[in-house]
Parts: C-alpha cells; structure tokens; sequence
C-alpha cells in the first residue's frame, strides 16, 4: 500500500506545480500543461503478466527503485523535453504496482483513489515556497523510506510459492502446478505468446472485463480531468491558493475512505445471509449491487460539481461533490478473475490509462468553450450511458 501510494501521489505531483513549471520551461500551450500529468499515465502493460510468471516480488523489488530515480530525474530536469520523458519513464516504472496491487491487496482501490489526492496537495504548499522541483525531492524522500519496505517485500503469488516452498504439493488448479513454470525451457515466442499478451487476449475475450474496463477508464479519465478542472474553479472562481486547492480536492479520497466501511457493511450483511461456500465461488456476482450504488453516485457528483459552481454559491457547496465522486469507483475484477487477478487489471489498467491520458488534454478546451457547468453537464452525461 505504500509503493502504491508513491505511484499514486506521483501520478499528480505536478497538478498544482505547473504554472511554476511551465512559468520556468516558458511553455504557455494549455494542451503541453496537461502532459506532464497525461505522460506519467502511459503505463506498459508488461509488468502484470510477467509477475504471474516470475513472481510479485522481483517485479516490485526491481522497478521501484527505479521509480525512485526517475522521480530524482524529474527534480533535476534541465528542460521541458527531458522533464516529459523523465515523467514518461517514471509512470511506466510506477505502473507495475498499480496492475499488481489488487492481486496483493483487494483494498488497494482505496489506496489509488486517495493517493492522487496528495500530489496536489505537497505542490500546491511546497512550490510557492519552496519551488516546484522541492515537490520531487519530497516525493524521492518519501520513496527512499519505503523501499526500506520494499527490501522485505515478500512474494505472495500462490503459484510461485507452491513451486519454490512446496515443489511436492498435489495442485489444486493448473496454475498451481509446479511443470507448468519451467521459464528456462520455454522459448521467448512461447513467453509472449502465453504470457505477455494474456492481458490483451482477457481484454477482448471476457465481456465482463471489457465493459468494466470501459466504465473504470471513464471514470479514471475524469478523475485525471479533476487535477484541471479543480484549480480552474477553485483557483479562478473561488481565488483559492494553490495549497488550499489542493486540500479541496481530498473530499475525493474522503469518498474513497467512505466506500470501505459501506464495503464492511455490505459484505457482513451478505455473508448472514448467504452459504459462504457459495458466496466465495461467485463473489464477482454478489459484489455487483455496489456498482449499482457507485454508478449513480458518481454521475451526481459531476451534475452537482457542474451546477453548484458560482460565485454566488459557496466553495464548500461544490467542495462536497467530491465525496460521492470518490465512492463512485466500484470494482470487482479481483474478485472475478482471481489468480489472474494481475493480468485482468492489467488490461483494465492499460485501457484506463490509454483514455485518461488523452482525455485530461482536452480539459482546458472543453471548460473555455462551455464552461464549467456544461463540461461537467457533457461529462456527467457521458456516464449515464
């Protein structure tokens, strides 16, 4: 939960940095603003299905460091060209424990939700007093503490522990099965073939991936579209500081805190009722009324954030519609595709990120040409279909 925290917090670092970035590189396109956020989400779609083949811990134990220093990299960029590609290179790196995370640890979505949440929030205080670039240095100290953890990390895939601690052990599914990790054998077409693209053949092969894919890259589009729109209305309407911008946009991860306990509730209520034997061998099934909740919500939040904010209306009325927002991320591909957990959120990853790339570009546009309450209402409309 830590490592995704870094990634997570990484993701929108610059959200309240960039007028000082940009003011330093002399970039004055609104399209070129939104890139450093847009870069840092091009994550490969490799690190997943390799972990289902070489174990969680080598892939998290070597790529985290080198998140590390690519987030030195970005404070010592020397222009805006190498600052993008220093971001590109951290985000791919930072990508593998967002894809593995849910196979580790089904209450990483919270973590994911919240974690963007503080980006803004170290920029927008450190950057006025400090510079942008100390915004990375406190990142890259936050990261060196936790690869002191992630020195320990220890490997968690059943498989891979079946095959190195119990090689005897009578499998009881075929990934389980100790013949089948023969790596050296295998030849590298084999390798791509049956392991790399596993994730793009689940994208287009198991309908109940590919429409939650859709759904959470909508959402996770307009979540990223969020490290725009907020300073324009909170900044520019309301004149709030960059920090205090910031700290309006943790009403998000308060709605992602929020959803665990309606998680808690839920599931203890469910499981009074329901033969637990029974509730395991289709979670995927019984976790789909929470989307049925979550769907709403989130569609309210951006009619309510859209239409709440004027001048004449205060910041807090408009502040709040984050909470059903950040409640709004439901999700059960965990649940459904089990031990490859990694490869189907990998896909929904790849996907997610591949829109909330290119669609944060298209934020300052869509709030000159029709305002705040018709790019909320355009957006909000969008994800009632």
């Amino acid at each position: 939960m830590l490592v995704v925290l870094n990634s997570s917090m990484g993701s929108s670092l610059t959200g309240n940095a960039i007028q000082y970035i940009s003011k330093e590189f002399a970039v004055n396109s609104q399209v070129q603003k939104a890139l450093p956020i847009s870069m840092f989400l091009v994550g490969p779609i490799v690190w997943a299905p390799l972990s289902e083949e070489y174990g969680r811990r080598l892939i998290v134990i070597v790529t985290f460091p080198l998140f590390a220093v690519f987030t030195m990299a970005c404070a010592l960029a020397p222009s805006w060209p190498a600052f993008l590609a220093f971001r590109l290179l951290a985000g791919m790196l930072g990508s593998s424990i967002v894809a593995l995370g849910p196979g580790i640890n089904v209450n990483k979505r919270q973590v994911t939700g919240f974690g963007p949440m503080l980006g803004p929030i170290v920029s927008g205080f450190i950057s006025p007093a400090l510079g942008w670039r100390w915004s990375f240095w406190i990142a890259l100290i936050f990261a060196g503490v936790t690869l002191i953890f992630v020195l320990w990390f220890p490997e968690t895939y059943q498989p891979v522990l079946v095959r190195t601690y119990a090689p005897n052990h009578l499998p009881e599914s075929p990934m389980e099965d100790p013949q089948s990790f023969k790596h050296r054998n295998r030849e590298w077409r084999s390798i791509l073939r049956g392991v790399l693209l596993r994730p793009l053949h689940l994208l287009f092969t198991e309908p109940v991936l590919a429409a939650c894919s859709m759904y959470l890259a909508l959402c996770y589009s307009i979540f990223y579209m969020s490290f725009a729109v907020f300073p324009y209305i909170f900044q520019e309407v309301y004149s709030l500081s960059p920090g205090q911008c910031g700290l309006v946009q943790l009403t998000i991860g308060a709605g992602c805190a929020l959803s665990l306990p309606i998680y808690w509730a839920y599931e203890t209520a469910f499981l009074g009722v329901v033969d637990i034997s029974s509730a395991r061998n289709k979670q995927e099934l019984y976790r789909l009324p929470l989307a049925c909740l979550g769907g709403p919500l989130f569609v309210i939040s951006l009619f309510w954030l859209g239409w709440s904010s004027r001048d004449d209306v205060s910041f807090a009325v408009p502040m709040m519609a984050g909470i059903p927002f950040g409640i709004g991320f439901m999700n059960y591909i965990t649940d459904a595709y089990r031990l490859y957990a990694a490869s189907a959120n990998a896909a929904s990853s790849c996907s997610r990120s591949f829109f909330a790339t290119f669609l944060p570009l298209a934020s300052y546009p869509m709030l000159s040409h029709l305002g705040i309450a018709g790019a909320c209402s355009l957006l909000g409309g969008g994800s009632v279909h």
